[in-house]
Order: C-alpha cells, then structure tokens, then sequence
C-alpha cells in the first residue's frame, strides 16, 4: 500500500482529491488541514508521498516543504496548488519540491503524476511550463507588472472592485449571486496575479494598473 499524505486548509478540496486518489486500489490517503498538523502527524508515521497545497496560513507549502525536508531530506513532496505558482518556482524547488500537480487536473493526470514522482520524474504539467514561458521577463522586474501581463478577468475585476468598496467576502457572494468560496478562491488568484498579499494592497495594485476606478476606494 502506499501511503499519501495531502495537507490542505479547504475541507472540499481535500475530500474531492482523497476520493479520486483512493480509487486506485493501493493508493491510501490521510489528511490534515494544516502545517503544524502535518509536521506531528509526520513525528509518528511514515508515507511515501506527499502533497502540500501551496498558500495555507500560518506555514505555507513552500515553509512546510523546507521542515519536512530538514526532518528527511528523501522526502517525495509535490505542490498541489490551483494557482500560478511561476514566481515560487525557483525557491520551491530548491526547497526540495519534486513536483507541482494542478488541481485542476483530472483523477488520471492526478494519480499519473504521483506515480511518476514515486518512481524519481520530476512533475511540471505543460500549463505551468507555459506560465513560467509567459512571466519570465515579469519576473526579472521590480516595478511590478504591467496591465497586459495580469490578465484579470472579468469576475476577477468584478471581484477586485468590490473589495474596494469595502466588502467583506460574504457581501461580495451575495452581490455577484456567487458562493463565499468561489469569491475566496477568486481573490486567491488575484492576490498571486497582482503579486501582492493583502486585500489593500489588491486595492493599491488595482489602481496603479487601471482596474478599479479612484471612487471604488474605500481606504
């Protein structure tokens, strides 16, 4: 049997990924919601395998990936992630990291990639070798990126502006008929795409690029 374990901080994703996983006859699945979670859990079983979500609080995947690899540097950990993880790539790998899966990915495209790291691959699907091809030149630059490279979409501009406004993510669901998680999952990918880490700093960003207007302010 080998044995997988997936640490994530959203309770549907892990329950989704899990199922997928054990469908596979000799794939077992245990989970934790966090990184202090993972790191006892760690203390007193072994696995064969491990996928670590890329933006949890507290310790992060790429932060849990470096303790994980302090404890044991032969440790097989991919980056299960629904975002673009092109500027954490370089230091994620040099964490250790022998992978990244998206979790996007298809049950097949998802069980293929765990096998073929447990056999020493290195997995990077082709829509993460074409973010890393399309943000190079971003990457090298200071002043951060420029409108045409964001590619906001239009629910995520939506979104942004009403951020602005003053929003709470449960207003913003109720306001664009959406679910609370589909809003949070949504600013995740915002904050990644403007390069920033907090909901003022969206709003500051959002600015300087022209995505929201000086009257959606509510700093």
């Amino acid at each position: 049997m080998i044995n997988i374990l997936l640490v994530d901080d959203h309770p549907s994703v892990v329950e989704g990924t899990k199922n997928m996983i054990e469908k596979e006859q000799d794939l077992k699945v245990s989970v934790v919601f966090s990184g202090m979670e993972a790191l006892e859990i760690i203390k007193t079983q072994k696995f064969d395998i491990m996928l670590f979500d890329l933006n949890m609080p507290v310790i992060s995947g790429l932060e849990l990936t470096k303790r994980v690899m302090a404890i044991d540097s032969d440790t097989i950990v991919l980056i299960y992630t629904g975002f673009d993880i092109s500027s954490h790539f370089n230091i994620l790998v040099e964490a250790g990291v022998s992978g990244f899966i998206s979790k996007a990915a298809s049950r097949e495209q998802l069980v293929m990639g765990i096998r073929c790291a447990l056999r020493g691959d290195a997995i990077i699907p082709s829509v993460l070798l074409k973010q890393l091809r399309r943000n190079e030149v971003r990457l090298t630059r200071a002043e951060g990126p420029r409108l045409e490279e964001v590619s906001i979409n239009e629910k995520e501009q939506a979104i942004l502006q009403e951020v602005a406004r003053g929003k709470s993510n449960k207003e913003i669901a109720a306001n664009l008929y959406s679910s609370q998680r589909t809003v949070e999952y949504n600013l995740t990918r915002i904050f990644e795409k403007l390069g920033v880490r907090s909901r003022s700093e969206a709003i500051m960003e959002g600015r300087r690029l022209g995505l929201i207007h000086e009257k959606e302010f509510a700093l």
